[in-house]
């Protein structure tokens, strides 16, 4: 079966935050939200749900963990026990959770920026220290890459009860070497931190990248580490509100779900059937599709900004659909994301969410159709002229 990734429904009619925020003549290139319609195979399960016509009260089934558990090891050699599989609203949910079991007011949590503005926002909302270990930039010609910098990581580890990690990494979309990978758990476990494992766009991988997740290293990193997944952003499903935590250690999973009960959060039922679909597979063929065309359109964006805008540097994402702009050699006179809201007319992901001395940056959505991501980058380019 062929999919169409060039046709672009019509948001501005819906409740769609990414098209709604913005005025319509704005080209919103910002939240993660991609703009072509859910795989075929979840539509139609969920139009036959609907068509039962009874939306009432569900739980998490042992069948769905048994897919979900199923997956883990087919795509990564993972043997996930079902019992361990643990319902949230949303990987957002699922952090939040995390931070109240695991930090204090001494003990924070760690984060490595530029990262996820809602990484940002734990801290205000639960009070307890966020402490950062930034990624080391590196810069080549246009092209920016990041690495682990291990003096800050561990430095700022000791004072942390939990490391946060976004692997894939939003905003700029590296997948972690296994070599970076052993060594960051490996001094988490040496200070005693937990590592709670952000790996929602784990299965957007772009060109021949390949992921591994960090829990499945070892026993002793997995019996540390909450892995928090969902089919939401690679299947475009983010308001079905349906997430999963990976807790394979008894102790922890129950505390974390007592924790959970009492936030008071209902199961989404559509959302369950949507994960389901994802989960057992049913729709990799449209997904296999989507990754080559989130590919092209990357290799499309990298070329087209090195050619017409060479001293704007960006990132080579391994996966997801999130692209990270360096505007500094621009010497615009206000943040870039002001300058082209104003000149170019296309919404970006403001930089400074991102993380300190992040102002001079922005970040790129390219989940959406070729023609709406080469309007997008010629407005771009002609606002700099």
């Amino acid at each position: 079966m062929a999919y169409n990734f060039d046709e672009l429904p019509n948001r501005r009619n819906t409740r769609s935050i990414k098209w709604t925020q913005y005025p319509a003549d704005v080209l919103p290139m910002w939240v993660a939200d991609m703009d072509f319609p859910a795989a075929p195979q979840i539509t139609d399960a969920l139009q036959k749900q609907i068509q039962h016509g009874v939306l009432g009260y569900e739980l998490l089934s042992g069948s769905l963990r048994e897919l979900v558990s199923r997956r883990m090891m087919k795509l990564y050699g993972w043997e996930v026990d079902p019992d361990s599989i643990v319902y949230i609203a949303g990987v957002g949910n699922g952090y939040n959770i995390a931070t109240r079991l695991l930090c204090s007011s001494k003990r924070g949590y760690l984060i490595q920026t530029p990262v996820y503005n809602e990484f940002h926002d734990i801290a205000p909302k639960t009070g307890f220290p966020q402490r950062t270990a930034r990624l080391e930039k590196r810069v080549e010609g246009s092209r920016l890459r990041y690495e682990v910098d291990f003096d800050a990581f561990e430095r700022e580890v000791k004072k942390a009860g939990m490391f946060l990690l976004c692997h894939p990494h939003n905003p700029v979309g590296k997948v972690y070497s296994l070599r970076e990978l052993k060594r960051m758990a490996e001094i988490c476990l040496e200070h005693g931190v937990t590592i709670v494992s952000d790996e929602i766009h784990s299965e957007l991988l772009l060109g021949g990248t390949t992921f591994t997740p960090l829990a499945s290293l070892s026993s002793d990193i997995e019996a540390r580490t909450i892995t928090l997944i969902s089919a939401s952003k690679t299947f475009n499903v983010p308001g079905l509100a349906c997430a999963f935590a990976i807790i394979p250690d008894p102790q922890l999973r129950q505390r974390f779900a007592k924790i959970a009960d009492g936030m008071s959060f209902e199961i989404s039922t559509p959302g369950l059937t949507a994960a389901g679909i994802a989960f057992a597979g049913k729709a990799d063929a449209w997904l296999k599709s989507l990754r080559r065309y989130l590919t092209s359109n990357r290799d499309f964006a990298i070329k087209y900004l090195e050619t017409h805008i060479p001293n704007l540097r960006v990132t080579k994402p391994d996966a997801t659909y999130l692209m990270w702009l360096d505007c500094s050699e621009l010497k615009l006179k206000t943040s870039p994301y002001e300058f082209f809201l104003k000149n170019a007319k296309v919404a970006f992901s403001n930089g400074m969410y991102f993380g300190a001395d992040c102002e001079q940056c922005v970040r790129l959505n390219f989940g959406t159709t070729r023609q709406v991501l080469t309007d997008a980058l010629e407005r771009v380019q002609k606002s700099l002229q």
